[in-house]
This record gives C-alpha cells, sequence and structure tokens, in this order.
C-alpha cells in the first residue's frame, strides 16, 4: 500500500476557480457525526492535508451545530495562504436537538449565516460558499443573488451548490458564475449523472463528490452501521448501510477487493481511483473529498490519485450502482435525485 507524502497533482476549480489539488478533504467526521474524536490524532490529520497537497478543506455550518468549524479555526489560522477554505448555509440545527434540521436559503438567513461561519472560522473571507441544500420554496435566484452580493461584499470569494439538478445549476449559474457543485458521487451512488454532471461540464462548474468512500462502506471498514459503530454515529440512520440492505451491499464490494488485491492497493484507494477518473470520462475537473481522523488513512487516500484504472477495471465496476439496496438518506426529499425524480 502505498502511503507515500509526494505532494498531490493539482487542478483549476472551476472556470476562473482556485488552483486546488485534485483530492480534497471532507472534514465533517473530524470532529463530529461519527462518535468519539481524538483531537490530537484529527489535529495531525489536518497537518497532513496540507504535507500531501490536499489543499481543499471543506466544512459546514451545521456540523457538530458550528463546532466544526471552531474546531478547524486553529489550523486554518497557521496555514491560511495554503489552503482553499469551503463552508456551507442552508441547513439549521438545533444544540438541544441535532437531529432536527430545517432547509433555509433566505436572503436574510444568508446574510447571517455568513457572519456567523466567519466569525467560527476566524477568517474576514470564504474562498468557496456553497448553498449546503436547496429549499423550492424560495425563488433560486433571489437565493444566489445575496449570495452573489457577499462576493461583492468580500466576504466569499466563489459560489458553490451541493444536492442541485442540472437544470437548477444552470439558473443560478445565470444569475452568478457558480464555481463548484457538491453532491454524492461514488462507485455505489451515480444519480447525480442524471443531468447536472452534464450540465457542470457545459458550465465549466467543477465537481467535488462527498462520501467518494460511501461514508466508510467502500472502505470495507464495517458491514453493517447499525449492529457495529456507536449509537452517536449518523450513519445508523442511513437505509443503505444498516440490515438486509448493507448485508447485499457489502457483497458488491467483490469487484473492488479484487481489483485492490490485483493491484497492491486498498478498496478505498480503488474507489477513490473511479472517482477521480470521472474527470476524464465527463470532461471536467473532479474534486473528491474524502474525510477520515488518522493520519495513515489520509495519506492512503492521497495516493489514490495516482492510480489509474484500466478499461476492463472500470468495466467490472460499471454494474455496482444499480444494484445498490437502500436509499442515501432516510429521507430522500431534500437531495437533487428526489427532484430529479418529480421533473
Amino acid at each position: 500500500m502505498n502511503t507515500s507524502i509526494e505532494p498531490i497533482a493539482t487542478v483549476r476549480l472551476g472556470t476562473g476557480g482556485p488552483l486546488v489539488g485534485v483530492q480534497g478533504f471532507g472534514a465533517m467526521g473530524i470532529s463530529s457525526a461519527y462518535g468519539h474524536t481524538d483531537d490530537a490524532a484529527a489535529r495531525d490529520t489536518l497537518k497532513a492535508t496540507v504535507e500531501a497537497g490536499v489543499t481543499l478543506i471543506d466544512t459546514a455550518d451545521m456540523y457538530g451545530t458550528g463546532a466544526n468549524e471552531e474546531f478547524l479555526a486553529p489550523f486554518v489560522a497557521a496555514h491560511r495562504d495554503h489552503i482553499t477554505l469551503a463552508t456551507k448555509f442552508g441547513i439549521q440545527t438545533r444544540a438541544d436537538d441535532p437531529a432536527h434540521r430545517t432547509v433555509r436559503n433566505e436572503p436574510a438567513y444568508i446574510r447571517e449565516a455568513v457572519e456567523g461561519s466567519l466569525r467560527r472560522l476566524g477568517v474576514e473571507v470564504i474562498d468557496l460558499y456553497y448553498m449546503h441544500r436547496r429549499d423550492p420554496a424560495v425563488p433560486l435566484a433571489e437565493s444566489v443573488g445575496a449570495m452573489a452580493e457577499l462576493v461583492r461584499a468580500g466576504k466569499v470569494k466563489h459560489l458553490g451548490l451541493s444536492e442541485v439538478t442540472g437544470a437548477e445549476l444552470r439558473e443560478a449559474h445565470a444569475v452568478h458564475p457558480i464555481t463548484a457543485v457538491q453532491s454524492e458521487w461514488s462507485v455505489f451512488s451515480r444519480d447525480v449523472e442524471y443531468s447536472v454532471v452534464g450540465a457542470a461540464a457545459e458550465l465549466g462548474v467543477a465537481f467535488v463528490p462527498y462520501s467518494p468512500l460511501g461514508r466508510g462502506f467502500l472502505t470495507g471498514a464495517f458491514t453493517d452501521a447499525g449492529a457495529e459503530l456507536s449509537s452517536d454515529d449518523f450513519r445508523q440512520s442511513m437505509p443503505r448501510l444498516t440490515g438486509a440492505n448493507a448485508t447485499a451491499n457489502a457483497a458488491l464490494l467483490a469487484p473492488l477487493r479484487e481489483i485492490a488485491a490485483e493491484r497492491g492497493a486498498t478498496t478505498a484507494q480503488i474507489a477513490l481511483a473511479w472517482v477521480q477518473q470521472r474527470a476524464e470520462a465527463h470532461g471536467l475537473a473532479v474534486v473528491p473529498i474524502p474525510g477520515t481522523r488518522k493520519r495513515g488513512r489520509l495519506l492512503e487516500n492521497a495516493a489514490a490519485t495516482r492510480i489509474t484504472l484500466a478499461p476492463e477495471e472500470l468495466a467490472l465496476l460499471e454494474p455496482i450502482a444499480e444494484k445498490v439496496a437502500g436509499d442515501r438518506y432516510p429521507d430522500m426529499s431534500f437531495t437533487s435525485a428526489a427532484r430529479e425524480t418529480q421533473a
């Protein structure tokens, strides 16, 4: 297994966007969502991102109800000139009930949310600011217009959207240039290929796949979240990661294991290599953001950027997504897939 610290290659994040490592870092799990955190190990993992050339660091105001942004603040201060900082607004949570979530896109809320993120992160400007989820009740032009005001005010450099359809991306891009779209994309989850990937390629928008390792399931770290993970791990609520669905889905990992064994790699590296090669397959910049709390895993993930899968290996992985049992979330109504179906 290759875990060298050779810096990874770079790519432009959308037309006119920042130059970033071809793999980013999803920071949600570094301090929230996946159970207990060892703070010292987590901070060492963050340090390894810079060493490996993983420069796009992704968080959100709802991760730990703001605590994730606060946890990242010392790291951001120490490495501000070397990282591209991304955060998000749009999902409002309550400290007394983290499971309770409300999607909010109204302009007044956006202006309030950015001030909170700037304060918690300890920065004067956010490099990439995403709308975390879309509320169809609020006109998209109003929301993106408010986001554009933040750019003009110097509080945000670039705009992004998460979990949007191709039509929504085009509508938003007509109001203000969108630098990146973030949605779940992996060998297990390919609904973004319905429309938004093509729209992003057409418009010169980068794609930032979250959960490229299926929230750890594609690594083989667990086979049933409900039975194996702690009660405070939110993966217990994911339909495809628990019970009979998880048992059926674990069997789908066989081709990943086969390719990994032949290459002397890990299943995680093969899954990440597949995502990275979507850039060539679809003609756009693709910067996945796997997350981890361990330095060794971070370096393992970064090393996957140097793996190129052969056509016959890609063919083995191609049928997997259509066989996956269970939805990505217990409530799919706030995903782009739900709105694609309605359309």
